[in-house]
């Protein structure tokens, strides 16, 4: 194709002789030869042919065939952009378009905001095609002020009489996680769902790992009399199978055969996937034998199937029989094996595993690199996954959070914050766990100041709701630095203020620095929101040993000696066999130990 050289009223060289030759156009085409012409085009450059033809003859100030040669052009972002930008008097049908393409592209998501609100301010009335794509846009850019903007206008304009207009909103509660407002907006249209509205509200439950309910609403859904989608499946395989039940898996798997989607190679490596997370890799493996055309997403399920259960070797040998096959491993095959590696602390399979991807150039990407920077730091390599980590090129918050995660669990907590705040300037915006990680490397590294900047910055700049886990952190990080009050303080504004977990953190810092009245207050607090535990008796038992107070220590140790025996055997107390493994010439040995002292290990 011949591409557009110059474009006039007067002249226009547009197309070779023959592009237009089996249509009979006359000067000003009838709006359906326009439609057909651009229904025929697959290229950009075709595109512009048609629309310099229109351009000549007038064409395009008829609105019709304008809003179509717009629609047509949208494969091409800033073409569509600058087609639009020129349009004198843009219709509803064109500035939907324009919303649509923004919506769905990664260079204009804010330009979506930008343009709604300049609709909003004309005279022509929206319909609900304005808001999906504007709720959509408040999904991927993760504007959850904004989104709920919208849905008060959807209300006020009553367009959330349109089901696809409650499927976007539902979409996008559940992509920010307010999984309550999720199922209020979902049971507020029982009548009207559709397999959409179930898909979205099970993806939503399975992405805060609620997996009884996803179970559950597949209940209702089929004694509601409808048939399960595809995509309704890989929900409810994959929450079955991080619930372990093996009888409901297996029922799960006839479901499958009975409708039919046992041909389905997404279905099948669900059900692999399933059976390896309950433990069941023989019966996973039965489904991949049953299957002639694999693909890499199937031997990457079974891979990792195998690496979770512990049996590196045999996941290692399956990278063999995938080259025999004549498949070859993505980054995703690797990453899995390089998990179990990190976990076992299985580092000679691991840096086989590093030498095979750089034998067979495979592209680090964020999955592989994440997966070996993860892997070099849980095995001590600190520099080895630094190096991995500066030759990702296209990094992502998760291959931050790993390298963050690898200094704090090494000792090398300045190194954690000064890595975030690099993370910080470099645009990237940190999740709940990034901030977990870096935290966590405070309160071991002492470093105060940073820990509660970075808590403060969590909430007021991020706008991230803390969880318990980070409230421990934090609650170990004062009790280390010996700032009890504080400690006490803010583990009396916890949301769950019933949380024994932070109130024994609080308790272990006391016997550290000796601080018996507060000791004494943890623990009567300790009494009233759990069940009584002999290790909190010989906490503090100990911080009296701490404050110098012997005389305490001893009548404490006589007074409440029996009664901590008592306890100890109604409540069966046993101390179950640890087990640690260590690699020795490239060979994994077991090392199990037994020990009959109780563990008063808190806050590690």
């Amino acid at each position: 194709m011949n591409k557009i050289s110059s474009c006039s009223r007067g002249s226009c060289k547009l197309w070779p002789q023959n592009f237009f030759s089996q249509f009979t156009i006359p000067l000003i085409a009838p709006d359906e030869k326009i439609l057909t012409l651009l229904q025929s085009c697959k290229k950009t450059s075709e595109i512009t042919q048609i629309h310099g033809y229109m351009f000549k003859s007038g064409v395009d100030q008829l609105p019709f065939p304008l809003s179509k040669l717009l629609a047509y052009a949208t494969q091409d972002i800033n073409y569509a952009v600058s087609i639009f930008k020129n349009t004198q008097k843009p219709n509803l049908y064109m500035f939907n378009t324009i919303l649509r393409a923004y919506s769905i592209s990664d260079d204009y998501q804010k330009q979506t905001l930008v343009l709604f609100n300049y609709l909003r301010a004309q005279t022509i009335l929206l319909d609900e095609f304005t808001f999906v794509s504007v709720l959509k846009s408040c999904s991927r850019i993760l504007a959850v002020w904004t989104g709920l903007s919208v849905h008060s206008v959807v209300l006020r304009s009553g367009f959330l009489l349109f089901l696809n207009v409650k499927n976007t909103l539902l979409h996008f509660y559940c992509v920010w996680e307010r999984i309550r407002d999720a199922r209020q907006l979902f049971d507020e249209f029982a009548e009207q769902r559709d397999l959409v509205s179930w898909s979205t509200l099970m993806g939503g439950y399975l992405g805060v790992s609620q997996y009884y309910v996803v179970v559950d609403l597949f209940r209702q859904l089929c004694n509601g009399g409808h048939v399960a989608g595809k995509t309704i499946m890989l929900s409810v395989l994959s929450a079955a199978g991080e619930l372990g039940c093996v009888s409901g898996g297996g029922c799960l798997h006839g479901h499958c055969i009975k409708i039919g989607f046992f041909f389905d190679l997404n279905v099948v490596s669900a059900l692999v996937s399933m059976y390896g997370k309950m433990g069941c890799i023989d019966s996973g493996r039965r489904v991949f034998d049953e299957v002639d055309a694999r693909d890499v997403v199937l031997w990457n399920c079974l891979i990792d199937g195998y690496a979770k259960r512990g049996l590196i070797e045999e996941a290692f040998s399956l990278l063999g029989s995938m080259k025999q096959e004549g498949m070859k491993p993505n980054a995703s095959t690797l990453a899995g094996l390089l998990s179990a590696c990190a976990s076992s602390g299985s580092l000679a399979v691991g840096q086989c595993v590093h030498d095979y991807v750089k034998e067979q150039k495979i592209v680090l990407d964020a999955v592989l690199g994440t997966a070996l920077v993860d892997m070099y730091a849980k095995c001590g390599l600190l520099s080895k996954a630094s190096d991995v980590f500066g030759r990702i090129a296209c990094k992502d918050v998760k291959c931050w959070t790993a390298m963050i995660q690898g200094y704090g669990v090494n000792g090398e907590a300045k190194n954690a914050v000064t890595l975030f705040h690099r993370m910080e300037e470099e645009d990237f915006r940190p999740n709940e766990v990034t901030f977990l990680a870096v935290l966590n490397a405070c309160s071991h590294g002492g470093l105060v100041t940073e820990g509660m900047s970075c808590f403060r910055k969590m909430v007021q700049h991020y706008g991230l709701t803390p969880k318990i886990e980070h409230y421990g952190c934090m609650i170990d990080l004062l009790g280390r630095a010996g700032l009890l009050k504080d400690a006490h303080k803010l583990i009396k504004s916890l949301p769950i203020e019933e949380d024994a977990t932070s109130w024994r953190a609080l308790l272990a810092a006391c016997r550290v620095h000796g601080n018996v009245e507060l000791g004494e207050l943890v623990r009567r607090k300790l009494e009233e929101v759990c069940d009584e535990h002999p290790a909190d008796s010989l906490i503090l038992t100990s911080t009296y040993a701490m404050a110098g107070r012997i005389s305490d220590c001893k009548n404490m140790l006589e007074n409440e000696g029996n009664s901590i025996k008592e306890v100890e055997c109604s409540q069966a107390v046993k101390k179950e066999a640890g087990c640690s493994t260590i690699e020795l010439s490239n060979r994994e040995q077991g090392i199990s130990e037994l020990t009959q002292n109780i563990d008063l290990v808190y806050a590690t």
